[in-house]
C-alpha cells in the first residue's frame, strides 16, 4: 500500500514541477525584454521555490494521513487487492479535483469526457455526506449511469487534518447494468390481473330480439378478444358477462396509452333496438401472487361499479387512475336491488339493540332527509335510535326552526361525544349521503363501531369505507333520501312517516335535483310521489330553501364577476369570509347554469382555512372527474372539492389546469 500511497505523492510533485517549469520560462521572458527585472524575478522565484518546496511538503504529508486513513481498517494484502481492484477506482477531494485513479479507471472511461459525470456525482455526495455525518455513518452508495452503463457507486470518505470541513473520498464504480436489466425483466415479467365486466348484462339483453342475442355476443366477445390481443394476455370467460384477463406488466404502458379505446367500441355495437353496451374494467398490479392481485381488482371493480360502470380503473401501487366515465349516467338499477337491500336493512336493526344515523360533515337536507327515513324505520322496530348531526350549519336554519317544534327530536339529535359514550358492541351504525371516510360526521364511530350499513348514490371514490357490513350505493339515483324512501316502502313492517320526516325527504330529493331538472329518473317522481301520499306539504318545503336578501346579493355578486373559459364555462370567485360561503358558492353555481351558453360553471370562495369549489353541470361536461383531481368528488352534474394551504387565486388556477387536462384526455 505504501509504494502506491508513493505514486499518489510521485503524481502530485511530478504536476508541480510542471508548474514551476512554466513559470521560470515565463520569468526568463521577461528578463530577456527589461534587464532590469533580473534580480526581482530570482527573488520572486526563489520565493516561489520554497513556498511550492513548504505546501508540497504539507500537502503530501495531508495526503499521505487521509489515505492511510482511508485504508487503516484492512491488512496489507487486502490493500494491495484495493488498489488493483478489477472495479475502476477513484479517490477525489472534496471540490472534484482527481487525486489519483486506477488503470481501471482510465481504460473504463478512455473514451467518455468523465469529469462532467464526476461533477454532478461530487455535487450528490456532498449532499449525502451531509446526511451520513448526522447519523454517523460514512459509507456512500449512489447510483449513476455514464454512457450506456449504469455503475453503483460504492465507497467511503474521510476527514482531512488541514480541515473538518474537507474531506476526501475513495470510490469504487461497479458496473450494475446487467443487474438492473435482469430487475427491470423480471418486474416486466410479473403479471396483471384484470376483470372485464359488461354492465347489467341481463336487463340489456332482455331488450333484444332473441335472433339478435347470438350477434350482440359475438360481437362483443370479438372486440374484447382484439383489444386482449394487443398485450399477449390471456383471457378467459368465466361467465356470460365477465372476463378474467391476465397480462405482463410490461404492458401495462401499452393499456395506458390506448386509453381503453375498448369502452368506445362496445357502445358502438349496432342493435336494432337501439340498444347499447358498456363496459366496466377493473385491472391491478397490487400483490405479491395472483391471487392477491386478483382480489385487488375485485375491489377495485367494486369501485367501477359503484362509480356506474361505463368506465375502467388501473390500480397500480395503491392508487387509482381512472378511465371513461365521461358521459352521463343512465339509470340502469331494478327494484329488485332494493327489496333485497330493505330486508337485510331490515334483519340488522332487529339484531341491534341501538341504532346510531349519521351523514357528512356540513350536512345538508339530503343527509338530514335520509337520517330521519332510517330514524322512523328503527323506531318502527322499536329500536334506539339517535342521529348524529351538526345542526348549526347555516342552510339547516328554516329546517331546524320546523323541527324544534317536535319534542320528540330534542334528544334524538346528538353531537359525536355523546354518541362516543352511548355505543356498545350491539350498535347498528347506518351512514346516508356519503360512503367516505374522510366526510362523515363522526369518524371515530366508524372504528369503534362493527356492523355498518351504508346508503349513498354518490359515485364511489377511493376513501370508501371498507368494514361495512352492507352496502346500498346507486350512483343513479338522484338523491340519499330517493334510496331511503325506496327501502321504506320494501320492508316487511308499515312505516308510517311523520310529516316533517316526510317533508325532509323530499326536501333532500328536491335539493339534489335542483327542483326535479337534473338526474331525475322515474323511480325519483315514484318516490316523490310516495311522500306526497305521506302529507309533504310542498310550499312549507320550497320556503326551506329561501335565500335572504344579503346572501341573495352575494349570489348577484359572484354571477356578475364570472369569466368564461372554452367558451361555455364560468368561474367566478367570491373573496369575501362568509359563514354560509359553501352554499352561497353551490347557489351561485346554479345560478350561472341558467345562462344561455353555459355548459358548466365554478364558484371558489374562502371556508374557514380552507378553499371550496362547487361545480355545476348540464351533463355535457362530467364536473366531478374535473373536481375529482382536486381532491373532491360528486356526480357528472353536481360536484364539490376543498383544498387546504392554498389561496383562492391559485385555487383559480389550479382549477382551469385541471379543466384544461380534462378536454386534453377527451380529445387524445
Amino acid at each position: 500500500m505504501q509504494s502506491n500511497n508513493r505514486k499518489v505523492l510521485d503524481t502530485l510533485v511530478s504536476k508541480t514541477k510542471i508548474y514551476l517549469a512554466i513559470i521560470f520560462i515565463l520569468l526568463v521572458f521577461i528578463c530577456i525584454e527589461n534587464n532590469y527585472m533580473i534580480i526581482p524575478s530570482i527573488l520572486v522565484f526563489l520565493f516561489i521555490l520554497f513556498y511550492t518546496y513548504y505546501t508540497n511538503n504539507k500537502r503530501k504529508s495531508e495526503l499521505s494521513e487521509t489515505l492511510q486513513e482511508l485504508t487503516s481498517t484492512v491488512d496489507s494484502a487486502a490493500k494491495t487487492s484495493l488498489i488493483n481492484s478489477p472495479f475502476p477506482l477513484i479517490i477525489l477531494e472534496a471540490n472534484g479535483n482527481i487525486v489519483w485513479k486506477s488503470s481501471k479507471f482510465s481504460s473504463e472511461f478512455a473514451n467518455i469526457d468523465i469529469n462532467n459525470y464526476l461533477e454532478e456525482l461530487c455535487i450528490d455526495i456532498k449532499d449525502e455526506i451531509s446526511k451520513k455525518q448526522k447519523a454517523g455513518n460514512q459509507d456512500i452508495l449512489k447510483q449513476i449511469e455514464i454512457g450506456k452503463k449504469t455503475y453503483k457507486v460504492v465507497g467511503k470518505y474521510a476527514k482531512t487534518k488541514k480541515s473538518k470541513k474537507d474531506y476526501m473520498v475513495i470510490l469504487y464504480f461497479i458496473d450494475d447494468t446487467e443487474n438492473i436489466k435482469l430487475q427491470k425483466e423480471y418486474k416486466d415479467s410479473k403479471s396483471c390481473v384484470a376483470i372485464i365486466m359488461v354492465d347489467n348484462y341481463e336487463e340489456t339483453m332482455q331488450r333484444l330480439e332473441s335472433e339478435d342475442k347470438p350477434q350482440a355476443i359475438a360481437e362483443i366477445d370479438k372486440y374484447i378478444y382484439e383489444w386482449t390481443d394487443k398485450t399477449n394476455g390471456v383471457l378467459i370467460k368465466t361467465e356470460k358477462d365477465k372476463y378474467i384477463y391476465l397480462f405482463e406488466q410490461r404492458y401495462l404502458e401499452t393499456v395506458k396509452e390506448d386509453k381503453f379505446s375498448i369502452l368506445d367500441k362496445i357502445k358502438e355495437i349496432d342493435m336494432k333496438e337501439n340498444v347499447q353496451f358498456t363496459l366496466s374494467i377493473a385491472i391491478s398490479n397490487n400483490g405479491n401472487t395472483d391471487k392477491e392481485k386478483y382480489k385487488s381488482a375485485q375491489d377495485a371493480m367494486d369501485i367501477v361499479l359503484g362509480r356506474g360502470g361505463d368506465q375502467a380503473v388501473i390500480r397500480e401501487n395503491d392508487i387509482y387512475k381512472f378511465f371513461g366515465g365521461k358521459a352521463e349516467e343512465v339509470e340502469k338499477r331494478t327494484k329488485v336491488k332494493a327489496r333485497v337491500v330493505a330486508q337485510a336493512l331490515e334483519n340488522l336493526i332487529k339484531e341491534s339493540k341501538k341504532v346510531m344515523i349519521m351523514g357528512h360533515k356540513n350536512p345538508d337536507m339530503d343527509a338530514v332527509g335520509a337520517s330521519l327515513g332510517i330514524y322512523r324505520l328503527a323506531k318502527t322496530l322499536d329500536k334506539n335510535a339517535y342521529i348524529v348531526m351538526d345542526t348549526s350549519t347555516p342552510n339547516l336554519d328554516a329546517f331546524r326552526t320546523s323541527i324544534e317544534k317536535d319534542e320528540e327530536y330534542e334528544d334524538v339529535i346528538i353531537n359525536k361525544e355523546v354518541a362516543l359514550e352511548n355505543i356498545d358492541e350491539e350498535t347498528l351504525l347506518v351512514i346516508v349521503d356519503t360512503h367516505k371516510l374522510s366526510y362523515v360526521e363522526a369518524p371515530e364511530l366508524v372504528e369503534k363501531i362493527n356492523e355498518i350499513v351504508i346508503v349513498d348514490h354518490h359515485r364511489r371514490s377511493e376513501d370508501f369505507i371498507e368494514k361495512a357490513t352492507l352496502t346500498f350505493q346507486e350512483v343513479y339515483a338522484s338523491s340519499a333520501s330517493e334510496l331511503v324512501t325506496e327501502l321504506l316502502q320494501y320492508v316487511k313492517e308499515e312505516i308510517e312517516l311523520k310529516t316533517i320526516e316526510a317533508e325532509s325527504l323530499y326536501a333532500g330529493i328536491m335539493m339534489d335535483t335542483k327542483n326535479f331538472t337534473f338526474k331525475t329518473g322515474v323511480r325519483t317522481f315514484e318516490a316523490a310521489a310516495y311522500l306526497r301520499k305521506c302529507g309533504v306539504d310542498i310550499i312549507r318545503v320550497k320556503k326551506w330553501f329561501q335565500s335572504d336578501l344579503e346572501s341573495f346579493n352575494k349570489i348577484a355578486e359572484i354571477v356578475g364577476k364570472a369569466e368564461i373559459i372554452n367558451d361555455t364555462i364560468a368561474i367566478s370567485t367570491y373573496e369575501e369570509v362568509a359563514k354560509d360561503i359553501n352554499i352561497v358558492c353551490a347557489k351561485a353555481a346554479d345560478e350561472l347554469l341558467t345562462i344561455s351558453n353555459i355548459t358548466a360553471s365554478f364558484v371558489i370562495g374562502k371556508l374557514d382555512d380552507k378553499v371550496c369549489i362547487s361545480g355545476r353541470s348540464i351533463g355535457d361536461i362530467n364536473v366531478q372527474i374535473i373536481l375529482e383531481k382536486l381532491g373532491g368528488g360528486g356526480h357528472i352534474t353536481l360536484a364539490g372539492a376543498q383544498m387546504e394551504g392554498i389561496t383562492i387565486e391559485e385555487a383559480k388556477q389550479e382549477l382551469i389546469n385541471r379543466i384544461n387536462e380534462y378536454f386534453s384526455e377527451i380529445e387524445g
